[in-house]
């Protein structure tokens, strides 16, 4: 139960820092501009893209086509004279200012990480110190495992795999303060 209740803690303060980290402090923006011509865009998506939402790279090259050297040759030539895209693409659009649905699934998600890492924390006698240690490694962990591959191979701006370091390693540190001392009372209460 003290696992369950020090997730529960964590989950919110990893939600509220998100919050302040994003809205106050501007740490999922860095990297992220507005399009010199965004109606532009807009409507040569359909035409371009077609109907199937899903992620886009452009230019593109279709994978089964890694053993045709022509090919490759021609998109290597392409994609080092062209611009790179990185696209996320809803044909149907959806009311970005509306996130009744982003928000609890933001929580769930903060909360669920929480239960993770709360259970790892708790799994022994560990002090203060250490536990807070274990939430370090594991805002790197996740850092690493996510935000430099998406950084290194789909080209994600450098300032923005950086804001989201700060983010998790802040967030996972507040957070984890939150478990270890929860778990820690626990065990006191237990022992005393």
């Amino acid at each position: 139960m003290r696992v369950l209740v020090a997730a529960i803690f964590g989950g919110i303060v990893m939600f509220l820092w998100g919050f302040v980290a994003h809205m106050v402090l501007g740490l999922g923006n860095p990297g992220i501009y507005q399009p010199a011509h965004e109606d532009v865009v807009i409507s040569s998506l359909h035409e371009g893209l077609g109907t199937q939402s899903g992620v886009y790279i452009l230019p593109s090259f279709d994978p089964n086509m890694w053993n045709d050297k022509a090919a490759r040759a021609a998109y290597a030539q392409k994609s080092s004279t062209s611009p790179y895209a990185w696209v996320v693409y809803m044909p149907q659009g959806q009311d970005m200012t509306n996130m009744n649905r982003q928000l609890p699934r933001e929580w769930a998600s903060d909360t669920l990480s929480a239960l993770m890492l709360a259970a790892l924390m708790g799994l022994a006698a560990f002090g203060f110190t250490k536990r807070i240690a274990i939430a370090l490694a594991a805002s790197l962990f996740a850092w690493l495992s996510v935000l430099v591959p998406y950084w290194n191979w789909y080209r994600f701006p450098e300032a923005l795999a950086l804001a989201a370091l700060v983010e998790q390693v802040i967030g996972w540190l507040l957070a984890g303060a939150v478990m270890a001392w929860w778990l820690g009372r626990g065990e006191r209460k237990a022992t005393g």
